[in-house]
Order: structure tokens, then sequence, then C-alpha cells
């Protein structure tokens, strides 16, 4: 199986019925987006496995237009928060406000009460803020005044983050980092794509209005209640599991590597590589799908000594070379 680039997720290899139905996503986002095929995988495969997604790419590649698509193409509410240096934590979860008319406290939700959550340029506020964050994407739920408030099912936050500009930005603290199930780097076009591009916005394109580029729904959340229920059934032998396990245990050891995976990042791989084998129409996982899905799982767990910095090691290098120095299993 080829290994897909470090950027994102190769296609799915075939199809069955259930899976066609989420296949179909790609097309329907196509109206929309073009490219991005790998991403569009990662987001689905986040919703499979319900986890979150943390999306880094330069200004103007489309990660709004893509969670919006997506949204559209898949019948879920989308909200959208521009973090900034003065949001306050209310602002995101929700707040308790006096009504004069029933003279009474009630909560007001926030934005977060919604399937998709696209949470942009999150690392543009305060590190309170962004911890408002945590009881919702762990716990998938709003704690106010006393009162506990689950959240929509679905649900999913899709952060982004531009990785060039860094000038009055908060970066992401490692706990809240490790909670996303997913980077995923948004790649600028290719010639051909920017072109496709621009000629769909001289024909009239308004990213603005989807409803006239025509995405459908072509699946909802009982669709993909019962994919997630299908992907629980992919068997993992032991050896795959060990496999996983030295994966993990190999970048704490290394040592360019101040901080590896954690065991958190174990069971997220465990679960990507899953979602990934079902998606290519397989009930068990290979080591294959394991290698596929270890790039996009764990490169934003590991955090890199200050020397290996200065010397230009990355996160994906010391994958690269994790992935070619443990053994896998036959």
């Amino acid at each position: 199986m080829t290994e897909p680039s470090t950027t994102d997720i190769a296609e799915p290899a075939r199809a069955e019925p259930i899976h066609s139905v989420l296949g179909r996503l790609r097309a329907e986002v196509a109206k929309a987006v073009v490219g991005q095929d790998g991403v569009v995988a990662g987001l689905v495969i986040a919703l499979l496995c319900r986890g979150h997604v943390l999306l880094e790419g330069p200004p103007g590649v489309a990660k709004t237009l893509l969670v919006r698509s997506l949204g559209a193409a898949l019948d879920l509410e989308m909200k959208r928060i521009q973090f900034t240096p003065d949001l306050m934590p209310g602002d995101v979860t929700g707040s308790v406000v006096y009504d004069p008319r029933s003279a009474e406290f009630q909560f007001r939700p926030g934005p977060v009460f919604t399937n998709l959550l696209l949470a942009d340029e999150i690392n543009r506020t305060p590190p309170k803020t962004q911890s408002s964050l945590l009881e919702v994407m762990e716990e998938r739920q709003v704690s106010a005044d006393g009162v506990t408030r689950p959240l929509p099912e679905p649900f999913l936050v899709a952060a982004t983050q531009n990785p060039i500009e860094h000038e009055g930005t908060y970066p992401l603290p490692e706990a809240q980092v490790d909670r996303f199930l997913l980077k995923l780097t948004v790649p600028l076009p290719a010639r051909d794509e920017e072109l496709g591009v621009l000629r769909a916005h001289h024909a009239g394109f308004d990213p603005r209005d989807l409803g006239a580029v025509g995405i459908k729904a072509v699946a909802g959340p009982m669709e993909l209640a019962a994919a997630r229920e299908a992907v629980g059934r992919v068997t993992v032998t032991e050896p795959v599991l060990g496999y996983i396990v030295d994966v993990c245990r190999a970048t704490r050891s290394t040592p360019s590597v101040e901080l590896g995976a954690s065991p958190r990042g174990a069971t997220s791989l465990l679960a990507t590589a899953k979602a990934w084998a079902w998606l290519g129409g397989r009930d068990h996982v290979t080591p294959d799908d394991v290698k596929v899905m270890a790039r996009p799982t764990l490169r934003h767990r590991l955090r890199l000594t200050p020397e290996a910095e200065l010397e230009g090691v990355t996160a994906e290098s010391v994958l690269d070379s994790v992935l070619a120095s443990v053994p896998t299993p036959r």
C-alpha cells in the first residue's frame, strides 16, 4: 500500500454500499472546494471516531469553506467562532444571564451547541478562552451554574491556525493539543487546482452562498451512527496492537523528542487505523493502516527539544524515522 504524503491522507481503496454513501461526500464538497480530498477524508475519519481536528495552513486555502461544505453535505448544523484576543469563555460556551421579563436567571447557549464547530484561528485567543473548549472537547458537555448540558450528537471541533504568523498568538498548551484526534495540514493548491478556483470565481461562484453551488446532503446523523458501529466491529490482532504501542513508545525514546506520544495518542492511532481500514473496505487493521494514520494522528503530539528544532528536525522527520525503524509485524 502506497503511503500518503505527510500533508494529508490518501484516498480509500474501495467502497461498499455504506462506504459509497460517505464516498459521495467528496463529490459534493468538490462543488465548492477544489482539491483537498485528503483533508475531507481526515474530517470524515474524525467524525467516525468522535474526535476533533486541528487544521493548519496559510490563509486563503478554503479551510472555512471546507468545513461549511462538509456540514451541508452531511446535513449537519455548523457554526463558526472567530477567536480574537478579547473573546471571553462565555462567548464560546454560553452564559447565565438575567431575564427581566421572567425575573429569573437563564442559560443562553453559546455557539458550541452545534454539530460542526469551526474554531477559526484558535491560537489568537488567550489561554483562558482556549481552555473553555477543554470540557467541550473531552466530555461533550457544558457545565454552567451547577447544571451540565450535553452537546448535540454528532459533535466535532475543527480548529484552524496559521503556521506562519506568530505575532499576537497564544500557542495551545500540550494538554489541549493532545485532545485533537488529528492534525491535518491544508496545503496550497496545485497549479491546475488553482486554475479551477479562478475559473469558478470567474463564472460567478460565491463562497458565501453554498445553496447556489448545489451541494446536496448525501448522508446524515443516522448514516454516521451506522458507520461508527461498523468501525467498532473492525478487528485488530495482537501483533498489530503491539505495533501501535511500539510506534508510540519509540517516539518517547527518540533523542530529539522532549515529549512523545501519550497513551491517548496510542488509543487515537488505534481508532483512526480502524476507521481507515473500514473506509478501505476491510474488516481488520493491517500494519499499513497504522502507517498511513500515524503521521496525522501523532505529528501534533510530539514536542521536540530546542536543540533539535535549531537543527531543523521536524515531527514529520521523527515519525519517518520511527516508522522506518520499528519492526513491522508480518
